[in-house]
């Protein structure tokens, strides 16, 4: 049951840190300094320093009201293009360390992965489409929910990583049916 909820967990913390680089962070740094609920063993319990505490909660300041106003969120989402998945991939490998025989190279690719995809989905289209559509002018709210998100998702992927699995496995079932009937939907049979 460790193995599973630890894996529930570092998709939870990674896919957080699409929405928002330093939350799952912060969470993770946080929880693992002042509670027993996260045990980080070298070199994750770095995370558990005063000045990387700090340093989170500044990054997370200047990530918040950077995303809230209009022009430079897109330069924000643009600079973390790198950021994010970086982020994805410690966190990943920093909660999935408990897990005995899983490369620590696997888990940052992993991380990685699952953050860059939801820093596409919010870049690349979400945000995109609720600026063209409200004129930038749902930014603000879009931005909040989106932190909102990131912190609740962090929290659960901690206190309850089941409920990542319950709601992530539907979801990924989802992504993969659409990808396959896509696929099937423009092979035009030979005749």
């Amino acid at each position: 049951m460790d193995v599973l909820s630890g894996i529930f967990s570092a998709f939870g913390l990674s896919a957080s840190a699409g929405l928002n680089a330093y939350i799952p962070l912060l969470v993770v740094s946080l929880l693992g300094r002042y509670t027993s609920l996260i045990e980080l063993n070298s070199p994750w319990d770095t995370l558990t320093s005063g000045w990387i505490i700090g340093l989170l909660v500044v990054l997370s300041a200047i990530e918040f009201f950077a995303d809230k106003a209009p022009l430079v969120n897109h330069i924000n989402d643009a600079i973390q293009t790198f950021v994010r998945p970086a982020a994805g991939a410690i966190a990943f490998a920093a909660s999935t360390q408990v897990i005995d025989g899983i490369n620590p190279v696997v888990a940052l690719a992993a991380g990685l992965l699952i953050a860059g995809t939801v820093h596409v989905a919010k870049a690349g289209v979400m945000r995109p489409a609720v600026t063209s559509v409200s004129g930038g002018t749902a930014n603000v709210a879009v931005g909040l929910v989106e932190d909102v998100a990131a912190i609740s998702v962090s929290l659960i992927a901690v206190l309850i990583p089941f409920i990542i699995g319950i709601v992530f496995i539907p979801l990924l079932a989802l992504v993969i049916w659409m990808l396959w009937r896509r696929a099937n939907r423009n092979v035009q049979p030979v005749t």
